[in-house]
Formats: structure tokens, C-alpha cells, sequence
């Protein structure tokens, strides 16, 4: 299956004056569209460490996402970030200018131009009804980081990356997880091709243990449950997503 790796930039996230809302809607749309997430890390506004990231998350993985840093403030710093992970020059993007200045009320300022600076060699994706292209260079697709229109921008491009989509069921026990852990120790071993968690949950009364089992095969999936829950008494809900 495909992989990726998800790189969320801005210190505004690590200082905690807004919450990351990309990083758990990419996992949930990764997820959905059959493509292995590996790695997400939350970085600061330092070029050095935004290229040292992608130059290793670009090697390593199939697809990267990046989300902010691609505006025309100080601190927006991905796209010189990008083009010193793969040794190439920022250049200014004819079409991007052209954009810019056809959509601008009024002439763009050095600041704006910013915008359309990009590593040497970018791509422009014009996928859906967008009126900005998105900038992807070499695997790793450039969003930017507010959530609308990261999603807005995800949800166009999603089609380039399909995989076959995991399957997911649970069940819920009120044993604890030591009463349990002899019958999903032998599941895992006689499914290793299903992915199997345990997640005690306190703030329940009883306490429960929701167990987890996932993968990309259905009928070892089908098997697998049927043979937990002849072993392990469930309560509550159980299901699959």
C-alpha cells in the first residue's frame, strides 16, 4: 500500500495558541482512502529543520504532506524550507504571478509575490474547481494550513492517492486487559495479517477494554472477530468503521 508522512509547520501549533486541525483530518482521509500513514511530526518556523524533515520523510514514504507556512508573512518559510531539502533554487512561478495579479484588487506588493516563489522544478496541480493551483514538489504535496482551505485542497487532489481502504471493527469487554491478553495474543498469532488493540477506557463506569481489529483482509478480519468474541463476554457496542 502506499505510505505517507504528514509535516504540520508553525509555531503557532507548538506554542499552543491554535490547535492542529489538518494533522487528525489527513489521518481519518489517509485512512479512508487506503494509504498507511507512518509519521506526522509538528514542526517550528526553522528552515533548517523543515528541510532536514522532508528531505528524510521524502525518501522514506511514498506521499508527504506539508500544511502551512506558504503565505506571505516572515514566518512563512516552507517554501524556502522545501527548496533547500532538495538543494534547488526558489524561482518566481510565471502562472503563479500571472494568477496572482489577475485575482489581486490591487497590484501585488513584494510580500504577495512571496506567495508565488517556489523550489525550482514545483509542479502546479489544477485539480477541482480551485482558482490557486497546488504546489507539489517531487512526492511531497505543499497545503496550506488553514483548515478550510487545506481540506478544500486535499479533497481535490484525494483521487491521486487510493490505495485499498482499511477495515475496522471493534467490541467492548468489561474484563480487564491482563483476562484478555492470553486470547489476543493467540488471535494475533493465528491472524498476523489483522492489526490488534487493546484501549482501556476509565472514564466509563464499569471501566471498559475496547479491543480493536483491523486490516485490508476481509475474510481473516470475519474470522478473526467471530473467534474473539466466542472467547472474550462483550458489553456495549461493537461494530465496524
Amino acid at each position: 500500500m502506499p505510505s505517507a508522512a504528514v509535516i504540520i509547520i508553525g509555531n503557532e501549533i507548538l506554542s499552543g495558541k491554535f490547535a492542529d486541525e489538518n494533522g487528525p483530518y489527513l489521518i481519518r482521509r489517509l485512512r479512508e482512502l487506503g494509504v498507511d500513514l507512518g509519521r506526522i511530526v509538528v514542526l517550528p518556523d526553522v528552515i533548517e529543520i523543515i528541510a532536514a524533515e522532508v528531505r528524510a520523510a521524502s525518501a522514506a514514504f511514498d506521499h508527504v504532506f506539508t500544511s502551512g507556512g506558504v503565505g506571505p508573512t516572515h514566518d512563512d518559510l516552507t517554501f524556502p524550507a522545501i527548496a533547500a531539502a532538495f538543494d534547488r533554487p526558489l524561482e518566481r512561478h510565471p502562472v503563479l504571478a500571472r494568477v496572482l495579479e489577475e485575482r489581486a484588487k490591487t497590484p501585488p506588493n513584494v510580500a504577495a509575490y512571496r506567495m508565488t516563489e517556489v523550489p525550482a522544478g514545483a509542479e502546479l496541480w489544477w485539480d477541482g474547481n480551485v482558482v490557486y493551483p497546488l504546489v507539489v514538489m517531487r512526492n511531497v504535496a505543499i497545503f496550506p494550513g488553514v483548515p478550510e482551505l487545506f481540506r478544500m485542497k486535499f479533497e481535490a487532489v484525494a483521487h491521486r492517492f487510493t490505495g485499498v481502504p482499511v477495515v475496522c471493527t471493534r467490541l467492548v469487554t468489561l474484563l480487564g486487559e491482563p483476562e484478555i491478553a492470553g486470547a489476543l495474543t493467540e488471535a494475533s498469532e493465528r491472524w498476523p495479517m489483522v492489526a490488534i488493540g487493546s484501549y482501556p477506557r476509565f472514564e466509563t463506569r464499569p471501566h471498559t477494554v475496547i479491543v480493536t481489529m483491523e486490516g485490508r483482509d476481509a475474510p481473516a478480519l470475519a474470522a478473526c472477530e467471530a473467534w474473539l468474541l466466542e472467547r472474550i463476554p462483550t458489553s456495549g457496542s461493537s461494530g465496524s468503521t
